[in-house]
């Protein structure tokens, strides 16, 4: 490298870590040349010498730390995959690319990656089995953590009361959990049956049906924290709602949970387990990709009634549509974007707030 090259090069180099500085006090918009200049130690014509504009040398930076990032990865040997399709991996089948997509085996794997994408100032996304999950298009600008590598850490402990504690691994599918309590005779899960979600999901959201919701039978939670602290809180502190909880107002990692389960007849909960499934199968349009339950479910109200009742079964726009089996569900028919999802159920949410007067929430995540 020549001399005025190697200079042209330090000094870009300069402005990019003075911009990365200034990222981390505030939003890019509010960034100035002149701040930058002042922060970087150069004039404004050597700014412009390399750069038109601060979008330019946004693109550029990002560009710069994305390499270093995946140097790092592959340096440790910690899983990566690049521009990794997320249809694949959302019940949805909907989604462009990920920048980067990454499946932790074990905590100490999960940790350090997060780690890095905090060195490298990388954009992160906690995905489990992506039942209630609908990607941009355009994918996702950054790390997508995949967590359903985390599923090997399970125990069971019998309790002097007679009830069992048992400890389940945030990657470990839910239906996978309530067939092991179903094989150990343990009671209270016969409900999450058929939902299509990890362990760690369904605690993020408070999953529930029939009448059933996992803040029944959840007893505590393990995470890392906003520091990667681990730390453990009980159900108390948690902060569960309908399809809420503490975890989505907190850029928390959920690792395991802990439920505590009674005895129950293996022939009973088996049999409870197949009629919620065949319930699911006779009223739900399990045969299409979709999110499940749309819409979250109003007070006193029901999103699929209220939708049926505003004429819009079948409603559709492009490849989404309302389903025909049941109204409370946005189906894939083949070719759907997230552009018509979104659209959709945007239109839905109007029409039905104009004739009903009830604001309907969406319950599936867009992530952009």
């Amino acid at each position: 490298m020549k001399k005025s090259e190697s200079k042209y090069f330090n000094t870009a180099l300069r402005m990019d870590n003075a911009f990365l500085e200034l990222l981390e006090k505030k939003d890019m918009e509010y960034i100035t040349v002149k701040e930058l200049c002042e922060a970087a130690g150069v004039n404004r014509s050597t700014f412009y010498l390399h750069y038109e504009t601060m979008s330019d040398l946004l693109s550029e930076s990002v560009g710069r730390m994305n390499e270093q990032f995946l140097a790092a990865l592959q340096a440790e040997n910690l899983p990566v995959s690049l521009d990794e399709s997320l249809g694949r991996h959302t019940t949805f089948r909907i989604g462009g690319n990920a920048d980067f997509f990454c499946v932790p085996a074990t905590v100490t794997q999960l940790t350090r990656i997060l780690e890095l994408c905090r060195q490298y100032q990388v954009r992160t996304y906690l995905l489990g089995n992506g039942s209630n999950t609908l990607f941009s298009d355009a994918g996702f600008g950054g790390a997508v953590i995949c967590l359903t590598g985390l599923n090997s850490r399970f125990s069971m402990q019998a309790q002097p009361d007679g009830s069992t504690k048992v400890l389940a691994p945030a990657g470990m599918m839910l239906s996978a959990l309530c067939n092991t309590a179903q094989k150990e005779s343990l009671a209270g899960l016969e409900f999450a049956f058929g939902i299509p979600g990890t362990v760690g999901g369904a605690v993020y959201m408070n999953a529930g049906a029939y009448g059933g919701e996992i803040k029944d039978v959840l007893t505590a939670v393990t995470f890392l924290d906003e520091n990667l602290h681990l730390q453990t809180l009980p159900v108390q502190e948690l902060q569960l709602g309908y399809r809420t909880s503490i975890f989505e107002r907190c850029s928390w990692c959920i690792l395991e949970a802990e439920f505590t389960l009674h005895p129950g007849d293996a022939q009973e909960i088996h049999t409870a387990m197949q009629e919620y499934m065949r319930r699911r199968k006779e009223k739900q349009p399990l045969e299409y990709p979709s999110a499940g339950s749309t819409f979250k479910r109003p007070v006193g109200q029901f999103a699929g009634k209220l939708i049926e009742d505003c004429g819009l079964r079948g409603f559709r726009v492009g490849g989404a549509a309302i389903s025909e089996k049941h109204c409370g569900f946005v189906v894939n028919l083949g070719n759907a974007t997230c552009a018509d999802v979104v659209s959709l159920t945007e239109q839905v949410r109007q029409i039905v707030l104009e004739k009903t007067g009830c604001t309907l929430e969406r319950e599936i995540r867009v992530v952009e």
